[in-house]
């Protein structure tokens, strides 16, 4: 099951990152003030961006990642200018290629 990371702006301007399987289930609570301490006092604006990864282990290490980025480069991610594989380490870049060839596979040969 692909899990996703998540980027949403908040009322005070910064952008809070998570990680789900259901990013709009997931946006929906930290709306209605369910989701996460940060957003609850922050209320999210709008969903951002989010980028598919093969599994939780992926999202977690992604999520690290990118919430060690400055709050420009967060901003450069949400907008494309950078991309979510420069901000992971080239051998978590080449373990989601291998997890998304793999997840092709199988859904060609089902």
């Amino acid at each position: 099951m692909p899990w996703f990371l998540y980027l949403i702006e908040c009322s005070d301007g910064s952008v809070y990152t998570g990680i789900a399987t259901d990013v709009q289930a997931r946006y929906d609570k930290h709306a209605s003030g369910m989701g996460a301490r940060y957003t609850r006092s922050r209320k999210p604006v709008r969903l951002l961006a989010s980028f598919e990864l093969a599994d939780r282990s992926s999202a977690s290490r992604a999520e690290y990642r990118v919430k060690q980025l400055a709050p420009a480069q967060k901003w450069e991610l949400a907008s494309g200018t950078r991309t979510l594989e420069s901000v992971l380490p080239a051998s978590e870049h080449a373990a989601q290629e291998a997890a998304e060839i793999a997840a092709s596979m199988d859904s060609t040969q089902a």
